[in-house]
């Protein structure tokens, strides 16, 4: 196929150049001697120039075949060489299993000196990383980081180094030391100085702390355990010398982190809602009413003994004076007739002496109720979550439990002072009016037998 093309080629070429020499020939030729002399040395050209070409052809024919030949022994070579490393590699995985073993049968017991070393390491890495004796010794636990990732077996010093990191949290677990350190406080931070009751809590300005690992930082508690906790807190850091008492977490942190995330008194009568707050107002507008009858009936009360050490002259300005004098108005009729007057009288002081006590009565009875209806508004929130969202999640039915259970006792609360200062007030009022009656018959007793 190469040669047809070439042969097709040349011939082309040489019919280009003779019909080049015939036009040219035919222009400038004068005779068909010159003509045909013409023809001939161009024919020569062509033949010249042909050879030429034919020649480069066959030499780069030559040099391709060169580089072929070439190539096919390079690629010959690169089998023989891959044949050969492949047997090394197999050769190597043999003597490095052989190696392998060698090296398992001559550290014998040491592979598990390594396992234990390295567990060891881990298991107190961990403990020390999180113990708030880091905070007043950190970086403890990067010297037993290349025991932990050792592949080898560990040397007497990082043996060491582990021995002495044991002894060390072990002294420390018992120690109440007091040490100066940087502490997050408020978003700031502050230089103070800071109490570590063994392992497990950290005291400063009277206050619980927290060692954060993560980020090697002494941080104050998002809020504070109940006063009495923290009180005890500020007394045990006053302590120079002897014994002193104070709540400590076993629990290395845990128990208070539960502890402070208990609802507070504020935040358990928020949960009540409407409702509580209804109930709220029920117990202080009947608190203040019971407050003023009890100070207005203690006044009638200090009044009505002052009238009865002077009966003679009656005052206008307390229910007994008003009483006498009626008598006083009424001294000449009949028995039956004063009688009739004095209880008219009597009637007619005893609404202002209960008025306001019944309704002490009435919110110690609507309180409970109220706790009732927060009760039942409760449940139906708690269903209506439940009908929205399943039981999956409790988190999303505490809020209205919360408020069901919380006005129950807020009502309770609030019904049972009502109901006793209902019972102190009613047994005030009641004193006065008996008093009156007693006055009252006391006189038309007299009267009768003046007119006996």
């Amino acid at each position: 196929m190469n040669k047809l093309v070439k042969s097709l080629l040349v011939a082309a070429a040489f019919s280009l150049s003779a019909g080049a020499s015939v036009a040219y020939a035919q222009e400038e030729a004068k005779s068909l001697d010159q003509l045909l002399e013409m023809v001939k040395q161009n024919r020569a050209a062509s033949q010249r120039i042909n050879a030429e070409r034919e020649a480069e052809f066959t030499s780069a024919r030559a040099d391709k075949q060169a580089l072929l030949t070439n190539a096919k022994r390079q690629l010959a070579n690169e089998k023989s060489r891959g044949e050969r490393l492949q047997r090394e590699f197999a050769e190597n995985e043999v003597s490095l299993a052989n190696k392998e073993e060698e090296l398992k049968n001559a550290m014998g017991t040491l592979g598990e000196i390594v396992g234990v070393a390295r567990g060891a390491a881990s298991d107190t890495i961990g403990r020390i990383a999180t113990s708030i004796v880091s905070a007043q010794y950190p970086g403890r636990e990067v010297v037993l980081e290349s025991i932990a990732e050792a592949r080898e077996v560990p040397t007497i010093a990082e043996l060491e180094e582990l021995w002495l990191a044991w002894l060390t949290e072990m002294r420390e677990s018992g120690r109440v030391v007091k040490f100066n350190a940087d502490v997050a406080v408020s978003g700031s931070t502050a230089n103070l100085e800071v109490t570590r009751v063994g392992v497990f809590n950290l005291i400063a300005d009277s206050k619980y702390f927290r060692y954060n690992d993560s980020v090697g930082e002494i941080q104050e508690l998002g809020r504070q355990p109940d006063g009495y906790v923290t009180s005890a807190a500020g007394k045990f850091e006053q302590t120079q010398s002897g014994y002193a008492p104070l709540y400590i977490d076993p629990a290395r942190g845990q128990i208070l982190n539960l502890a402070i995330q208990k609802a507070t008194l504020s935040e358990r009568y928020h949960q009540g809602g409407t409702v509580g707050y209804v109930i709220t107002a029920v117990l202080i507008i009947g608190i203040l009413i019971a407050i003023y009858k009890f100070i207005t009936l203690t006044a009638e009360a200090g009044k009505m003994r002052s009238q009865l050490k002077n009966i003679e002259n009656p005052s206008s300005n307390n229910a007994l004076g008003r009483i006498l004098t009626v008598y006083k108005e009424n001294q000449a009729v009949d028995v039956e007739t004063l009688e009739m007057k004095l209880d008219e009288a009597i009637l007619r002081e005893t609404p202002r002496i209960d008025s306001g006590v019944n309704i002490i009565k009435v919110f110690a009875a609507i309180a409970p109720l109220l706790g009732l209806l927060g009760t039942v508004v409760g449940m139906i929130g708690t269903f209506q979550s439940i009908t929205l969202f399943g039981t999956g999640d409790p988190k999303i039915m505490a809020g209205d439990i919360s408020m069901a259970l919380v006005t129950t006792a807020q009502g309770l609360i609030a019904a049972i002072p009502l109901i006793l200062v209902h019972s102190v007030v009613a047994a005030r009022a009641k004193s006065i009016v008996q008093v009156l009656d007693e006055q009252a018959t006391g006189i038309v007793a007299a009267h009768a037998e003046k007119k006996g």
